[in-house]
């Protein structure tokens, strides 16, 4: 029982992170907790998305502490972020 927006999801943090991930997501790390979304990688072509990622690049270039990639903003205004995104 949840909360689940449309076009994001939520996954558990599980020993084979690369099997939950389906073809076209990709594994995000977000929030003070490192909390786990995959999203769909089409994220990556919208403006809004790409302010995110520069921020991760200016805090972590590349190396990203979970050792996927590291999204250096409070779940919150994630979430809010990418349910603009469809």
């Amino acid at each position: 029982m949840g909360f689940r927006l449309p076009s994001i999801i939520r996954s558990r943090v599980s020993s084979s992170k690369a099997v939950d991930v389906p073809k076209g997501y990709l594994a995000v790390y977000v929030g003070e907790k490192m909390k786990r979304f995959v999203i769909p990688i089409s994220y990556l072509n919208q403006t809004s998305f790409q302010e995110l990622l520069n921020q991760a690049e200016e805090q972590y270039e590349y190396d990203h502490p979970m050792g996927g990639l590291t999204i250096p903003c409070r779940e919150e205004v994630f979430l809010d972020i990418t349910s603009h995104l469809n």
